[in-house]
C-alpha cells in the first residue's frame, strides 16, 4: 500500500496498448490524486465538473426550500422515511405504507420537486442538461445540482417540510396493482434510515435503528412496506425480471489513503426501494401516455449476444431457448443461485454484460416502446431521482405540466435530443467512474507487479479483452494469452503493468 504519496513510473511496454507514457512523479495524497484525474476525465469526455459563474450567482439568490403554493395535499402526518446509502444527503424519496380492506395496501412514494426551485432554462439548469447525471466517482462525488440544493434545499431532509410529487399506488394480496394516483404534496421526512442497518433489522440479524425507536408506528409501517416489496418482486419475477447479483467494488479509504475494496451488495432494504421504484416509473409512464403526454422512457432492449448467453447456460448443463425468452433466463438464474451460489456473482456479471445497455428513448402518444427486458415491465421511465439525474427533472416538469393541465414544457424535437443526450452522457460518466475506480485499483494494485490472480472474463471483442480479479475486485485489461476467451470464461493471470493516471491495470494469461 503507499502511504501519503504516489509515484507512478509506467514505463513498461505492454502488448495491446502501445508505449506506456511517462508519468512524473507527484507527490499527493491518493484521493487529491484520484480527484484530479477524475477531473481531468470528465473534462476529456465532455463533461463539466463545476458550476458556472451564472450558475453560482442564480445559487447565491436562492434563500431557501421551496414554500408550498397552490392546491397541495398536506400529508406531513404520515409515517414518511427515506432509505439509501449510510452517506447519502441527497435524497430524493420518501416511503410509507397504509393498510386497506380487502388485503390491499397503499404505497405512497414521495419525490423531490426540485424544479420548485430550478427553474426550466435557469443556469442551473444548463448545467444539469449538460452532465444530466451526477458522477460518483471513487475520491469525490460529481454532483448534478450543487451540494446546497442536492443535500439540503431540494433534498428530502429528516424533519424538514418539503414539496413533493406523490405517486399513490394501490396493490392487492398478490402485488398487483389495483389503482394509481399522482399529485403534489407536502411532506416530512421522520427517518432517515441506512440501507445495510435497516436490512439487518428486516432480516432479524440486527439491532432496530434508533430513529425507528424513536418514531411510534414506524416500525409497523416499515414491516408492511417490505411485505409489500416481497410481493412485487415476486410478481415481476414471475414475468420474468432478471435475478442478477453481480459484484460492486467500492473504494474504501484510510483518511485520503485508498486502503482496499468492498463489496455494495444488495439486501432487503435495497430490493425495497428498488421494487416501489420501478412500481413508481412505470405509474409515472402510464399516467403521461393517459394524458396524451410524451414520455423518456428508460429500455433495454431484447440482447443481442443471446446466443452466447445460451452458450453459458449449456455450460450449467442448463439449455435456454434459441430465441430471446426472458422468464426461461430468470428460471435459469433462478436454479443457478440454489445449486451453484458461489459462482453466481460471476455468471450475472457475464450475463449483464451480454446484455447490453439500457438507453433513453422518446415515447410519443400511441408509440409502442420496447419495455426493459431485465425488468420484465413494459412500461418504465426514470422519475424518482430529480437531485442526481436529469431524465428524471425533465419527467417531473412533464408530470406537473399535465397535472396542471398546461402545455408541454419541452418540443418534441427537445425531448428527442435529451433522449440521446442523457443515453450519451450517463455511458460518459460511467466511463469516467470506472477509470477512476481502475485508478484506485491501480494505486493499491502497483507494489504486486508479478503477482497471480483468479479472474474471469467480463468483456471480448475486437477492442480488447477484460477480466475481474476475484480478489481484489478489480477489473483490468488482458493483454496477453487472450486468444479463445470469451465472457464469462474462467481464467488465471498475472499483473504485468500499471498506470494510476490512464486507470490500467494490465494481466498476462498465466
Amino acid at each position: 500500500m503507499i502511504k501519503g504519496s504516489i509515484k507512478t513510473t509506467g514505463t513498461e511496454p505492454v502488448a495491446g496498448r502501445g508505449q506506456s507514457r511517462q508519468v512524473c512523479q507527484r507527490q499527493s495524497t491518493d484521493r487529491v490524486t484520484l480527484v484530479a484525474i477524475a477531473r481531468q476525465a470528465m473534462i476529456d469526455r465532455g463533461l463539466e465538473p463545476d458550476l458556472t459563474s451564472a450558475g453560482r450567482k442564480e445559487l447565491a439568490a436562492i434563500a431557501g426550500p421551496a414554500q408550498a403554493t397552490g392546491n397541495l395535499r398536506d400529508l406531513r402526518e404520515r409515517l414518511w422515511s427515506s432509505i439509501d446509502n449510510d452517506n447519502s444527503q441527497d435524497l430524493d424519496q420518501l416511503t410509507v405504507a397504509e393498510s386497506l380492506a380487502n388485503e390491499q395496501i397503499r404505497i405512497l412514494v414521495a419525490i423531490a420537486d426540485v424544479d420548485a426551485l430550478v427553474g426550466k432554462g435557469s443556469a442551473l439548469d444548463g448545467h444539469a442538461s449538460r452532465n444530466t447525471t451526477s458522477v460518483y466517482t471513487a475520491a469525490a462525488i460529481f454532483p448534478m445540482l450543487p451540494e446546497v440544493l442536492s443535500t439540503d434545499l431540494t433534498s428530502l431532509k429528516q424533519d424538514e417540510d418539503r414539496i413533493a410529487l406523490v405517486v399513490d399506488m394501490v396493490f392487492d394480496a398478490k402485488g398487483s396493482l389495483v389503482s394509481s394516483d399522482l399529485y403534489r404534496a407536502c411532506v416530512r421526512n421522520r427517518a432517515k434510515l441506512a440501507y445495510h442497518s435497516l436490512a439487518a433489522w428486516l432480516a432479524g440479524t440486527g439491532p432496530v435503528p434508533q430513529r425507528i425507536v424513536e418514531t411510534p408506528g414506524l416500525d409497523a409501517n416499515l414491516r408492511l412496506q417490505d411485505v409489500v416489496a416481497q410481493r412485487l418482486a415476486g410478481l415481476r419475477h414471475c414475468r420474468g425480471a432478471l435475478s442478477l447479483e453481480t459484484i460492486e467494488a467500492t473504494a474504501i479509504f484510510e483518511g485520503d489513503t485508498i486502503a482496499g475494496f468492498g463489496l455494495d451488495e444488495k439486501n432487503r432494504a435495497k430490493q425495497l426501494i428498488e421494487e416501489f421504484m420501478i412500481a413508481a416509473n412505470g405509474v409515472t409512464a402510464t399516467y403521461l401516455t393517459s394524458q396524451n403526454f410524451p414520455s423518456l422512457r428508460r429500455v433495454l432492449r431484447v440482447p443481442k449476444r443471446w446466443d452466447r448467453i445460451v452458450e453459458l447456460a449449456a455450460g450449467f448443463k442448463e439449455q435456454l431457448p434459441d430465441k430471446p425468452d426472458a422468464v426461461a433466463l430468470e428460471a435459469f438464474l433462478t436454479r443457478c443461485l440454489t445449486n451453484a451460489p458461489e459462482k453466481f456473482p460471476d455468471l450475472s456479471l457475464s450475463i449483464v454484460k451480454l446484455l447490453g445497455r439500457g438507453e433513453y428513448v422518446l415515447d410519443l402518444p400511441g408509440g409502442k416502446p420496447p419495455g426493459h427486458f431485465g425488468l420484465a415491465v413494459k412500461d418504465y421511465t426514470h422519475s424518482t431521482a430529480p437531485n442526481r439525474r436529469f431524465p428524471d427533472l425533465i419527467t417531473q416538469r412533464l408530470i406537473k405540466a399535465a397535472l396542471a393541465g398546461s402545455p408541454l414544457p419541452y418540443s418534441i424535437p427537445e425531448l428527442t435530443e435529451y433522449a440521446q443526450r442523457c443515453t450519451e452522457r450517463e455511458d460518459a460518466a460511467e466511463k469516467v467512474e470506472r477509470q477512476v475506480l481502475k485508478s484506485a485499483a491501480a494505486l493499491l494494485l502497483s507494489g504486486r507487479i508479478g503477482d497471480s490472480f483468479d479472474a474471469v472474463v467480463t468483456g471480448a471483442s475486437i477492442n480488447g479483452t477484460w477480466v475481474r480479479l476475484f480478489q481484489p475486485p478489480t477489473e483490468g485489461r488482458l493483454t496477453l494469452g487472450f486468444q479463445g476467451l470469451d465472457v464469462g470464461d474462467p481464467v488465471h493471470v498475472k499483473l504485468i503493468h500499471t498506470d494510476v493516471v490512464r486507470g490500467f491495470i494490465d494481466f498476462a494469461r498465466d
